[in-house]
């Protein structure tokens, strides 16, 4: 019985954290179709597989397959979208793309991989890449906290997507208590840690959910100020120009 609750909350996990790494794709698809990157920033994928890779590494000497597995997955997603960022960014961003992703993909999960694989026992190790995992995957689930000022400053959600924040907050639950049935609480903590995130972006939704005059105002704004980043406003205004 016990058994197949494990399974239910890791399958549920699974699905989940799947969900995240695909949700980026209409952000690549958009990118393609233009041939550009515009104004987004490759350092959150970058991140992404830094995290992904190294509890991949850590389902493996554990052995967790449910966490091996959809890290091993996002790590192949999350690598690919790097490689079309490097693709489609302008000369200065595709060389600092490719520098980060050189010294955080392959520099860092590269000497974690080989200095705890062959330097340490494997009770030690375990901990030890776990202890490693724990950074890279609260910062991951704490990034989308920086749009907050932005949503009360504003008072309008339309910079947080609905979505992409109640996806966080089941997946850290799931893994949460999937870690607390496997007694596994070096993944239970950034998961719990997650879900706390998660919980205030969702509170925070509800409270500015309604609001839709300021939308406007940030807008307008903006481009009185001559600091719109939409590229469709500022073709709009090279052409009157």
């Amino acid at each position: 019985m016990m058994q197949s609750i494990i399974s239910v909350f890791g399958f549920l996990g699974t699905t989940l954290s799947f969900m995240q790494y695909i949700s980026p794709a209409p952000t690549f698809y958009r990118i393609v179709k233009n041939k550009s990157t515009e104004e987004f920033e490759s350092l959150p994928y970058i991140c992404t597989v830094l995290n992904s890779s190294l509890w991949t590494y850590y389902g493996i000497i554990k052995p967790d397959y449910f966490v091996c597995g959809v890290n091993g997955f996002g790590t192949v997603v999350e690598a690919i979208y790097v490689l079309l960022f490097i693709k489609y960014s302008t000369p200065n961003n595709k060389a600092k793309t490719a520098m980060m992703a050189g010294i955080l993909n392959v520099g860092v999960v590269g000497g974690a991989i080989v200095l705890t694989y062959f330097g340490l026992h494997s009770n030690i190790r375990t901990q030890i890449v776990g202890l490693l995992c724990l950074v890279p995957m609260v910062v991951m689930y704490a990034s989308p906290l920086a749009v907050l000022e932005t949503v009360i400053k504003t008072k309008s959600v339309e910079y947080m997507p609905f979505g992409l924040s109640f996806i966080l907050v089941l997946a850290g639950a799931a893994w949460t208590i999937y870690a607390i049935l496997v007694h596994d609480y070096i993944l239970g903590v950034p998961n719990g840690i997650g879900f706390v995130f998660g919980t205030i972006q969702l509170i925070v939704y509800y409270i500015y959910r309604n609001y839709k005059g300021s939308q406007i105002n940030l807008l307008h704004g903006t481009i009185e100020e001559g600091r719109t980043k939409d590229p469709l406003l500022e073709h709009k205004n090279q052409s009157k120009s």
